[in-house]
C-alpha cells in the first residue's frame, strides 16, 4: 500500500526546514504541502525540498483537507497527517502506516496518552483540556479514546467519503471555522467513526515540544471551538450526515 504524507503549513519555514529532512524519502510515496497561503517562504522551501505543494483556496484547515482531497493529487491508499512544528515525531510516520496496513484497521492514532506516552507540549491547562475534551467524545460515542485530538494518525483514504468530509461542509462547522483556522478534522473524524463503527487504534507516540511558542488566547479560542465541535458531531449530527 501506498502512502501519501499531508502536510498542513501556514509560516512553517523553520519547521520545514529543520523537521521534514528527518523523514526519509522511503517512509512515504508522496508528500503534500497543504498551505494556507504563507508569506514567510514556507513555499518556496517545500518546492526546493521537492514536495508537492496545494495552495488552499478558503481559510481554514477542514477546509484545506477538503479541497486537497477533491483535487485528486491525494493517490496513496494510506494518508498520514503530519505537523511540521516540531509537534509530530517523523520516525513516527512509518509506525503509523504499517500499524494501519498490519492490524487492517480504518484509523490509527498517534496517542499523546497511551500507555505511557506523554506531551512535551502540555501546559496543566492543555493536558486537562484534551483529556476533557476526549473523555466527552466517549461519553458521546461509547468509546475508548486516550487522544481524540492530535493530528499525527493515518487513515485510509476512502474513509475521507465514508465519513462525509467531502460533502458540503455543515453550516455549524462553517461558522466554527471563522473563529479559528484550526478548526479540522481530527475530533469530528474520532466521532463519525465510532458511530459509523470503523475500527480504529491508537498507539502511543510522544509529543515533543513545538518549535515556537503558542499564543494563550489563541488556544483557548482554539478549545472552545473544540468544544462546539464536539456537541455538534456527538448530538446533533446524525451518523448518516443528515441535522
Amino acid at each position: 500500500m501506498k502512502t501519501t504524507l499531508i502536510v498542513p503549513t501556514l509560516n512553517e519555514l523553520t519547521g520545514l526546514k529543520v523537521v521534514m529532512p528527518k523523514v526519509k524519502p522511503e517512509w512515504c510515496e508522496q508528500v503534500i504541502v497543504l498551505d494556507g497561503s504563507s508569506t514567510d517562504g514556507t513555499l518556496e522551501e517545500a518546492k526546493r525540498l521537492g514536495y508537492e505543494v496545494y495552495i488552499q483556496k478558503e481559510k481554514g484547515l477542514w477546509n484545506g483537507y477538503r479541497e486537497l482531497f477533491l483535487s485528486g493529487l491525494v493517490k496513496g491508499d494510506i494518508v498520514v497527517t503530519f505537523s511540521p512544528d516540531g509537534n509530530s515525531i517523523p520516525e513516527g510516520v512509518p509506525l503509523l502506516s504499517k500499524a494501519l496496513e498490519l492490524l487492517g484497521h480504518d484509523i490509527v492514532i498517534a496517542s499523546r496518552y497511551a500507555c505511557g506516552a506523554h506531551s512535551d507540549d502540555d501546559t496543566r491547562i492543555t493536558r486537562l483540556g484534551n483529556w476533557l475534551f476526549t473523555k466527552l467524545v466517549n461519553v458521546l460515542c461509547r468509546s475508548r479514546y486516550t487522544d481524540a485530538l492530535v493530528m499525527f494518525r493515518a487513515y485510509k483514504r476512502e474513509v475521507v467519503e465514508k465519513l462525509g468530509f467531502l460533502e458540503e461542509t455543515p453550516k455549524a462547522h462553517r461558522m466554527l471555522q471563522r473563529v479559528s483556522g484550526l478548526s479540522s478534522w481530527e475530533s469530528p473524524m474520532c466521532i463519525r467513526a465510532s458511530k459509523r463503527g470503523l475500527r480504529v487504534a491508537e498507539i502511543p507516540i510522544d509529543e515533543p515540544k513545538a518549535l515556537r511558542v503558542k499564543r494563550r488566547q489563541h488556544w483557548i479560542v482554539h478549545g472552545f471551538v473544540i468544544l462546539l465541535q464536539i456537541l455538534y458531531e456527538g448530538v446533533f449530527r446524525r451518523s448518516n450526515g443528515v441535522d
